[in-house]
Order: C-alpha cells, then sequence, then structure tokens
C-alpha cells in the first residue's frame, strides 16, 4: 500500500532542506535510499538535505539530516537552523530550544525568521597546511565544526574553480578517511566571502552553515577578524559567525542568519 507523508520545504541563507516530522516513525527502513530519491532535483521534490526532526532523551528534539548521495551527516549549521525555526512553527517549543545531533548538543534561538544557534566547540584547527594538487601546491587550512572543512584563501571567489579544484580537494589523502567540504575565501575588513563544495551534495551549494562557520574562524585565525564576522554566501544573503578566543581554540561559537518555509506539501513514498 503507498504511504502518503508531509513534508516542509525550508531554506536556510540558499541551503533548502526537505523536512518531515518524524516523531512518530512514519518514516523507516531505508532512509539513505528514501534521501537520494527526495533530493533529486530533475525527478522529485530537489533539496541539499533530506531533514528528519525525531523525538529525543536528552534534548527538546532530534536531527538527523541525510545528504542528496544518502550519507548521513553529523551536523549541518543551516539545517539545524531551519529544523530549530520549523519545530517553533509546528510549536514543539518556541524561542529557543535545543537539538540533539551527532556532533553533540545545539542550541538553537528563533527570532522571527532569524535563528541563531550556537554550535559545538570546534576542533583539530590546522593553519597553513600544503596541499599538493595537479603538479602545483595549495595553500589550504582546516577545522572541524561539525563535519571537516578545508578552507582555502583566495584573492576573489568568482574566479576560482568550485567544482573542480573542490572535488579534487574533497577527496584527497590529507583529509582521509572521510574527506572535507572545500571552502573558497576572500577576506575583506570586518567580513568574508565564500563558496563551497559540499561533500554528499557533491557540488557547490548557494551556503552551507558549517562552511561559513570554518572559514569565519580561519579568517579570524589568520586576519585578525573579530566577531561577529560578516558572511556573504554564495546565494547572496548574509550569515553572521559569533565566537570568543580562549587562546589557539575557539568556543562559543554560534552561526546566525534568515530562514524561511518555501512550500508544504505530501509525497507519495
Amino acid at each position: 500500500m503507498e504511504k502518503t507523508v508531509s513534508f516542509t520545504k525550508m531554506v536556510g541563507a540558499g541551503n533548502d532542506f526537505i523536512i518531515v516530522d518524524n516523531r512518530s516513525g512514519i518514516l523507516k527502513g531505508d532512509l539513505k535510499g528514501l534521501a537520494r530519491r527526495l533530493c533529486d532535483r530533475k525527478h522529485a521534490i530537489g533539496a541539499d538535505g533530506l531533514l528528519l526532526l525525531e523525538k529525543s532523551r536528552t534534548a527538546d528534539i532530534r536531527m538527523r539530516i541525510f545528504n542528496p548521495d544518502g550519507s548521513e551527516a553529523d551536523m549541518c549549521g543551516n539545517g539545524v537552523r531551519c529544523l530549530a525555526k520549523f519545530a517553533a512553527e509546528k510549536k514543539i517549543k518556541k524561542g529557543k530550544l535545543t537539538v540533539e545531533t551527532p556532533a553533540g548538543l545545539i542550541e538553537a534561538l528563533i527570532r522571527g525568521n532569524v535563528v541563531k544557534a550556537k554550535i559545538t566547540d570546534p576542533a583539530d584547527l590546522r593553519l597553513d597546511l600544503k596541499i599538493p594538487l595537479g603538479g602545483r601546491m595549495l595553500d589550504g587550512n582546516f577545522i572541524d565544526t561539525g563535519v571537516p572543512h578545508a578552507v582555502l584563501v583566495v584573492d576573489s571567489v568568482d574566479k576560482v574553480d568550485v567544482y573542480g579544484t573542490g572535488r579534487a580537494i574533497r577527496c584527497h589523502k590529507l583529509f582521509a578517511p572521510k574527506g572535507a567540504n572545500v571552502n573558497f575565501v576572500s577576506i575583506a575588513p570586518g567580513g568574508i566571502e565564500v563558496r563551497t563544495y559540499e561533500r554528499g551534495v557533491e557540488n557547490e551549494t548557494l551556503s552551507c552553515g558549517t562552511g561559513s562557520t570554518a572559514s569565519a574562524l580561519v579568517a579570524a585565525a589568520l586576519r585578525g577578524l573579530e566577531s561577529p564576522v560578516k558572511v556573504r554566501t554564495h546565494g547572496g544573503e548574509e550569515l553572521k559567525v559569533y565566537f570568543s578566543r580562549n587562546g589557539r581554540s575557539f568556543v562559543d561559537v554560534s552561526l546566525e542568519g534568515p530562514v524561511q518555509k518555501s512550500f508544504e506539501g505530501r509525497v507519495n513514498l
């Protein structure tokens, strides 16, 4: 018998997600295959990921996120902001809530269409990496903001082959075995511009929350940018990354930006 499921499509600064309230367990079984099917932009709803809102024993809600290639991610900055807004609209909890993720507990503050998520402390900051690629040596950096990110500082993000270079770095042996998302960043006083090649999507996205966070923190480490760092995404919208410094480490890191609902619907599974 064919099953019909309600969904909501939400967008966080250019990142779009299919969200399903799965507290009743209506979605089960091959969730990876379901994500591949529903996220297909040519034959289905289309999105940068499938988000499931589930019950949690340790937080107000639990988030599971599946990429368009079916892989399950530990964290997604814009995704958790969209899920928090969705939960508020469903009156699960308004104003402020906590979200359980594989990357740790996330606190979210919802104020109208702006959502600020305080994420787990980033780890494994590595600056001034040398990345051998195609007979040349690229200068890069690395930080884990819930998911691993390579960050390359460039003069202009408009002149970068995000797909070609990003795809090559994404699976580079330096970042084995998990691979890394790849961010290209141009830095100006008080702010940055970012373009991101996302693993799991295996292409450039209009925005990446954890990538914007990673890029802002690397820019702060390299050039002394102060909190909050304004991030202009490839989709043209702005995110803000807040943080404090504890020696070489970053703590109290938050990501803030717009969230909006695109549409609601029902899909036959």
